[in-house]
């Protein structure tokens, strides 16, 4: 299906669409930027596994040759995996890419536009961006402003560790974003099991998360945070994490590291330092929302 002459929606995913099916959306970067080959696309296909194990349809999302695509084939994400060429784009990208035909995977911001462009309402990342911490004080991510604006649920363990998490929960409130926790009354923070902040709301059920996410929506409502914490087997101890990660901002400064590869620099430096405790926990934590989003999209069909 070919949406506005820029959008190709594989034929699975159309038809699940139009019958009101469940579907989950699933972002690239994780793929082309997130995670070292091999763990990118074992992850990838993993997440894509559980949502098919919960009766779901996965729609992975990326610019597939200068076309935004929603439903990748195995062997393209094999492409996006192994090719560390593919760009990275977010919301103010996705024209570029497209004009200049190229490849690249999208962000959080780039993955719900295209979802919701493609009727999906449900979508599963590891975690959003949001406000970078004093060392990069005016790095504020897309994430933020897309959800203020696109209908979209996002399943997430809560903003990435890396991140200024107060101000980041204060800035979705500004924007009037409802921060959800799924059996927690506190925001998680990725690696961490909790940062300590609380969440506007807590559900303990799919169907509770499908009721708030329909009477948002339906009161005109933008993206919903529904944040799950990291399981206990794989999550990293606060004080552990935040000695890693004072490591790896002095070496992002040190380096010159900012924008749009800050990120990745980041999370790349903690695999090392936590001798790829990081790594394992954005594995499971990524499987494990793709399987709660697709429980929820279920209980919303």
């Amino acid at each position: 299906m070919d949406t506005a002459g820029y959008l190709d929606v594989r034929s699975e995913i159309a038809e699940a669409v139009a019958a009101r099916g469940p579907v989950v959306a699933l972002e690239s970067t994780l793929i082309a930027q997130g995670l070292p080959w091999p763990v990118n696309l074992e992850t990838a296909l993993e997440a894509e596994r559980a949502v098919r194990r919960e009766g779901a349809i996965p729609a992975t999302i990326a610019v597939w040759q200068g076309r935004p695509t929603v439903g990748l084939r195995d062997s393209e994400l094999e492409e996006l995996a192994r090719n560390r060429q593919v760009a990275k784009a977010s919301r103010r990208d996705l024209a570029v890419a497209v004009a200049q035909r190229r490849t690249a995977g999208t962000t959080v911001a780039a993955t719900m536009y295209l979802a919701h462009r493609a009727g999906i309402r449900m979508f599963a990342t590891g975690g959003i961006g949001g406000v970078h911490r004093e060392t990069h004080p005016w790095d504020i991510s897309a994430d933020l402003v897309e959800l203020a604006r696109t209908p979209v649920g996002v399943v997430c363990s809560g903003a990435k560790s890396i991140l200024d998490i107060p101000r980041t929960l204060e800035f979705l409130e500004t924007h009037g974003v409802p921060v959800v926790g799924f059996g927690s009354d506190e925001f998680p923070a990725f690696y961490v099991r909790s940062s300590g902040e609380p969440v506007t709301a807590r559900v303990d059920s799919p169907g509770q998360a499908a009721e708030l996410l329909a009477a948002h929506w339906s009161l005109g409502g933008g993206g919903v945070v529904l944040a799950q914490p990291v399981g206990d087997q794989v999550a990293l101890e606060p004080d552990e994490f935040t000695v890693a990660l004072t490591s790896a901002e002095l070496q992002a400064v040190g380096v010159g590291v900012r924008g749009k590869e800050l990120t990745p620099f980041l999370l790349g430096r903690l695999a090392e330092i936590t001798q790829g405790q990081t790594l394992r926990a954005n594995q499971a934590l990524v499987v494990a929302n793709a399987r709660l989003a697709a429980q929820v999209a279920r209980a919303l069909a």
